[in-house]
């Protein structure tokens, strides 16, 4: 066994932050005669005391530890300190010192002891009496600390040193917030590399450092050589063990070569390091550490600083090394363990009491979490040495056991491969494993402890639905959903109300513009208009049922509502209808001339048109005669415009029927286009294209035409038609020149006087050459 050293007794300080020399140490009280400061150099310790951003918190805890020197009664070894900081009003202090020239006095109390285990409970009485000696508001008045010393040298006698001591962090915690990057931790400190922790929060910084190392049985009671890398008194004085005593649990870890050194030659451990220790870092002795610190300033040269860097802050670890992250890659048996330990950690997880799981059972609590762990590292442990065994034998190397002897017991195969054999390459090489292998070399621990992983085999569909359940579990679906769904109806009831204020305001605009508007209206109109307006409305007819509907379903509040009816001047009014009623009287007159005319040129053509060369099937043509001209053509195609333009109004149902059956003839090419002059003569026919206005009016009867026009025009007054005789003859023309230049459909072609008055209807009915 190794040697245990004499007792150290704890040692009472105050660290006070002066405005111009920084932090530096006020007050100690210790042995007699002794200054522990300058005879170990403490000069770092204040600012260990102190850390970076500790005056941003009411309360802050600081963990750290210090080098002791070697005396003549004792070897060099380390030592631990835990310090609560707090700050004050300079204002109400009953007595201030003229020093004291800031707002505020911050101060720290420091206790320094030999053994990591009293954290725990220091942390609890320190800041006990931290807080009662702020509170006095007279920093002079010692006699607080002078007592809390003396208590805890009498506590030190009594105390248990084989007890273990959980810190502050709980393990339940740090699983909880770390998952399965717990077992990439706990497999790196094994590996020992370079590990930085940053955190803003101190005492969470330096807890989850504690807690870690923790999950190393018997490690906590070890640490002497953590404080510099230069110290090895573990290793050189510790004893292989002899004998087994399987009853005693510590025997049996002593014989399992544990507690592993961690941190022995070239390696340290400082839970809180300021930047003024870097330069120790940064030492081509220091090989491997594990510190803390809350300066960002480390994040900046992480690389040069650290292999693996946890931030706590966002709970991220970061591995710089692409070996060692192949290292650290979890196989199946080691994530089927951890997720199996988080999935009782988040079962029975209370947020009110993390510490404890909600069914105060023994499942998922502290001592659980420690069994699990020892359990992984002795079935690790056991399975390296088998491993160790089986390459041996397979070299060859002298004094191992041969390959007959190993099958004796019943091994299959190579069990230590389940916690990735890239792993165990790369512990092989360590400090701690060279020594644990020295411990263990005549032991045949695979036959103490099974060489099997906890949880060894292939991937499972329980292990895929494991890791699924967790990764959704880690999403929050169900809070992202109700915050997404409150949200949303907060932003849907702001707008319904600024819809509804803008919908009022505008309301509120159109109302009032309207009385204005009416307003306006009155001040406007005469007393005389108004008196007609009455007289308007007494004469005026009543309101439609249609009208009364419409009134009554806006409910009185239509933009038209309050309009009153526009003024009317009978006189303009009269005048504009005698105005209409000449053009209308001239409009007729001009069509009676026409008409008589019309029905004398056709008499005329029907005696010339029975001639015997026109002995041609019964097909209306449409006989356009070279000696008419084109001012018979311009009668002709004005005339079927307006025949057009007005046949919606009287053309009776036979009419319409044969205009339809003379059109579809025509498309069909049953009509042709001759001259008349060619009748009569010995020259052949010569057929013409068809002009522009055979594809604007049909055929019709001369017969049936003379006796509609003149049915037409006896409903025309005579006088009338002498009187408008030129005015028909200035019509013709203009109509026989629009004629000539258009050639659109007559359906499309504007009446001459369509723009003066309603047009009227001159229709002419349509008859089969045959029947004439």
């Amino acid at each position: 066994m190794s040697h245990v050293p004499l007792r150290q007794d704890p040692i009472v300080m105050v660290i006070d932050f002066h405005h111009a020399r920084g932090p530096e140490v006020e007050l100690c009280f210790g042995d007699e005669g002794v200054d522990p400061v300058a005879e170990n150099d403490w000069s770092l310790l204040p600012f260990m005391a102190l850390s970076d951003g500790a005056h941003l918190s009411t309360e802050e805890f600081s963990y750290f530890t210090v080098r002791r020197k070697e005396t003549a009664t004792q070897p060099a070894t380390s030592l631990f300190g835990i310090s609560c900081s707090r700050q004050i009003d300079s204002n109400i202090l009953l007595y201030r010192p003229a020093d004291v020239t800031r707002s505020t006095v911050q101060k720290a109390v420091v206790v320094i002891t030999d053994s990591p285990q009293r954290l725990g409970q220091l942390r609890e009485k320190l800041s006990i009496v931290t807080s009662a000696w702020f509170a006095q508001r007279d920093f002079s008045d010692h006699d607080i600390l002078k007592k809390f010393r003396e208590g805890l040298v009498i506590s030190l006698k009594k105390d248990d040193e084989t007890k273990d001591q959980n810190l502050g962090l709980s393990l339940r915690e740090m699983i909880h917030e770390f998952k399965y990057q717990t077992l990439v931790l706990f497999k790196a400190l094994l590996l020992q590399p370079k590990m930085l922790f940053f955190g803003t929060k101190c005492e969470r910084l330096c807890m989850i450092q504690f807690s870690l190392i923790s999950l190393i049985p018997g490690l906590m009671n070890r640490l002497q050589d953590s404080a510099d890398p230069a110290f090895d008194m573990y290793a050189q004085t510790v004893e292989k063990p002899t004998s087994l005593k399987t009853s005693d649990r510590s025997s049996l870890l002593a014989y399992m070569g544990l507690p592993l050194q961690i941190f022995g030659k070239g390696s340290m451990f400082g839970p809180y390091t300021p930047l003024q220790q870097l330069d120790l870092l940064a030492d081509h002795g220091t090989k491997s550490y594990v510190v803390g610190s809350t300066n960002s300033l480390l994040l900046q040269q992480k690389d040069r600083y650290s292999d693996i860097l946890v931030n706590l802050d966002d709970d991220t670890l970061t591995i710089n090394s692409p070996s060692l992250r192949n290292a650290l890659a979890l196989s199946v048996a080691d994530r089927r363990w951890i997720d199996l330990l988080t999935q009782i950690i988040n079962e029975t997880w209370d947020d009110a009491h993390p510490q404890q799981p909600k069914t105060h059972g023994y499942m998922g609590s502290e001592e659980f979490i420690r069994l699990q762990f020892e359990e992984y590292l002795l079935a690790l442990l056991s399975c390296m040495q088998y491993h160790e065994e089986l390459s041996s034998s397979t070299t060859g190397e002298p004094g191992g056991r041969s390959r007959a002897q190993l099958e004796a017991y019943n091994i299959e195969g190579d069990p230590a491969l389940e916690f990735n054999a890239e792993f165990l390459a790369q512990w092989s090489t360590t400090p701690n494993y060279a020594l644990f292998k020295h411990l263990t070399s005549d032991a045949l621990l695979f036959s103490i402890v099974e060489p099997r992983h906890p949880c060894a085999g292939g991937l499972t569909i329980d292990d895929v639905q494991r890791r699924v359940t967790q990764q959704v579990a880690e999403l929050h679906l169900d809070e992202r959903v109700r915050e997404g769904r409150e949200a949303l109806n907060r932003h849907l009831s702001t707008g319904q109300k600024k819809v509804s204020a803008a919908f009022n305001s505008f309301w509120a605009d159109i109302e009032s513009m309207r009385e204005a508007q009416r307003k306006k209206t009155e001040e406007r109109t005469t007393p005389s208009q108004r008196s007609s307006l009455d007289r308007g409305s007494r004469n005026s007819p009543p309101f439609s049922p249609s009208d009364t509907a419409s009134i009554n379903s806006t409910g009185g509040s239509s933009w038209f509502a309050g309009r009153k009816a526009p003024a009317v001047d009978m006189t303009q009014a009269q005048a504009s209808v005698s105005a209409v009623s000449q053009k209308a009287g001239a409009y007729f007159s001009s069509w009676g001339t026409w008409a008589s005319e019309k029905r004398k040129e056709w008499q005329e053509k029907k005696t010339t048109s029975t001639s015997p060369s026109t002995a041609t099937p019964p097909v209306p043509t449409l006989t356009c005669s070279t000696e008419t001209g084109e001012a018979d053509r311009g009668r002709l195609s004005m005339q079927s415009r307006r025949s057009e333009d007005f046949s919606t109004l009287s053309r009776s149902g036979s009419r319409r029927k044969r205009w339809s059956n003379i059109l579809l003839r025509r498309e069909s090419g049953e009509f042709s286009r001759k001259d008349d002059t060619a009748v009569d003569s010995d020259e052949p026919e010569n057929t013409y294209s068809k002009s522009p206005l055979s594809h604007e009016a049909p055929a019709f009867s001369d017969k049936t035409h003379s006796e509609e026009v003149a049915s037409r025009s006896d409903d025309i007054p005579q006088h009338e038609v002498a009187n408008k005789e030129e005015d028909k003859t200035t019509v013709l023309d203009e109509d026989v020149q629009a004629a000539t230049e258009t050639q659109a459909s007559p359906l499309s072609l504007p009446s001459p006087h369509k723009e003066e008055l309603p047009s009227r209807t001159c229709d002419i009915p349509i008859e089969k050459a045959g029947e004439s």
